[in-house]
């Protein structure tokens, strides 16, 4: 597995080598947008829309908007004076217990494992970590871009995500229709609470799912290929509403 990124946890005095490596890969089949009758590919020109033409890559600079129509531009130098610099090390700030983070604020998996084979430092602290039940809190830059992350003792190794800012967040009270929830009758609770427990299992098993639209789309188009005809099936899905909530609920337990 091929790392991308190189350095150190800083704990304490001690430094631990580490590389980092992404814990998710997803290969989704990608679609191109064609040319009806050719069949060839479409690209997007760059267009100015107060000049209305085509403009080469040399007239084109970076700005930002800072009123509707207002913008201020900044050079290429500009910003590299301001990024902040690739660190060779992740700074742990401090340790909390895992369940005290909210999983919203979880952002990208990247597996941290040692730059030596047999490193004690690596080892000691995935040990810790597990035997305590701590997730460390670092920060570092990877990427041009300066991260908060949590580690964690993961199986064999160290699982690092790098985790949401505050700011970043959007408040859950802006989805509409959560500020005045509706009474619900205890038998509604009641029939609810038994329909869960009927598909409750013992252990989650990730393993049980797959894409099912990517196996499809794989399929469909090897269909097509060999000069299939598809037939079009639409799902349709019955709506509940307040008037049949609880026949739907004691059809669902049959």
């Amino acid at each position: 597995m091929k790392s991308l990124w190189k350095g150190s946890i800083a704990f304490g005095l001690v430094n631990i080598p580490i590389k980092l490596y992404s814990a998710v890969e997803q290969k989704p089949l990608k679609t191109r947008l064609l040319h009806k009758d050719k069949l060839s590919p479409i690209r997007y020109k760059k267009w100015c829309d107060a000049c209305t033409q085509e403009v080469s890559q040399d007239e084109i600079v970076k700005g930002i908007e800072v009123s509707p129509d207002e913008y201020v531009v900044i050079s290429d130098d500009e910003l590299r004076s301001i990024r902040p610099e690739k660190s060779t090390w992740i700074e742990i700030v401090e340790f909390v217990h895992s369940h005290q983070i909210d999983p919203i604020y979880f952002n990208a998996h990247y597996y941290a494992g040692p730059e030596r084979p047999k490193d004690k430092t690596y080892f000691l602290f995935r040990d810790v970590l597990q035997q305590t039940a701590e997730t460390a809190i670092g920060r570092f830059v990877m990427r041009e871009k300066e991260h908060v992350c949590a580690i964690e003792a993961y199986r064999q190794g160290l699982l690092l995500t790098t985790l949401n800012y505050n700011y970043e967040i959007r408040d859950i009270m802006q989805v509409d229709g959560l500020d005045e929830p509706p009474q619900l009758s205890q038998v509604e609770m009641d029939l609810a609470r038994q329909l869960i427990g009927q598909i409750t299992v013992d252990e989650f098993d990730m393993t049980r799912f797959h894409d099912t639209f990517e196996e499809d789309l794989k399929e469909l188009v090897e269909r097509k290929a060999r000069g299939e005809t598809i037939a079009i099936h639409k799902r349709e899905y019955p709506r509940t509403t307040e008037e049949n909530l609880v026949e739907a609920l004691k059809a669902s337990l049959k």
